[in-house]
């Protein structure tokens, strides 16, 4: 059972463009515990790494703290004795009290009087770290779920009417072609948008193109 399903996902996994043998693949019981933090007499045949030896070798990415910040909301809330608090997970850039800030659409700036992780006030949020942060002047009706803070200083976010993407598709039952209108999900923006034009297909493996529209 266990080749099956190492086969069946491989194929999976390199049509959708990544390595197959840079993946580790590891049996395991939850139940019995088995080759979960050490290796398991129950499985002789596998001579490979426990669960917790395949999660200390994923190799951790920088963070990128040095990137313009951006903070996609999650939630707004009106908290007595507070004031608003959007509730966010910093993707990229640095969140720090005192700094203004811009939310993206409608171009709204504010000061940050406070960052939390936790209900532990923090000197900065880096990227990774789900934070609320209060911010003055603002009310939970000018701010919304989907909306993206970023440093009014520092290249802040902007809306857009359109942007060129690269899309994987996994699985769809019909055609894409130009007039397709899909509902968008962007961290936590959900919007319909519509595909105006196709301008070349890709080989997912490399990004070289090998068929234009």
């Amino acid at each position: 059972r266990f080749d099956e399903i190492v086969k069946e996902t491989s194929s999976f996994v390199k049509k959708i463009g990544y390595n197959p043998e840079k993946i580790h693949f590891v049996p395991i019981s939850g139940f019995n515990g088995d080759n979960m933090l050490e290796k398991s007499p129950n499985l002789g045949w596998y001579k490979g790494l426990t669960l917790l030896e395949a999660l200390d070798s994923i190799y951790e990415p920088k963070r990128p703290s040095d990137k313009p910040l951006r903070v996609p909301l999650q939630d707004v809330y009106k908290i007595g004795g507070i004031g608003t608090v959007p509730v966010g997970r910093v993707e990229t850039g640095i969140l720090k009290p005192n700094m203004i800030v811009t939310f993206a659409p409608g171009n709204l700036s504010t000061e940050v009087k406070s960052v939390e992780m936790h209900h532990v006030a923090l000197p900065e949020a880096t990227p990774g770290d789900n934070v609320g942060f209060n911010v003055k002047n603002l009310s939970v009706k000018d701010i919304r779920r989907g909306m993206v803070a970023g440093d009014s200083k520092q290249d802040p976010p902007r809306e857009c009417d359109s942007f060129t993407a690269q899309v994987i598709i996994l699985n769809h039952p019909g055609q894409i072609h130009a007039g397709y209108a899909p509902v968008l999900d962007c961290h936590t923006a959900h919007i319909a948008c519509k595909f105006s034009e196709l301008l070349d297909k890709v080989d997912r493996r490399t990004g070289a193109s090998v068929e234009a529209s």
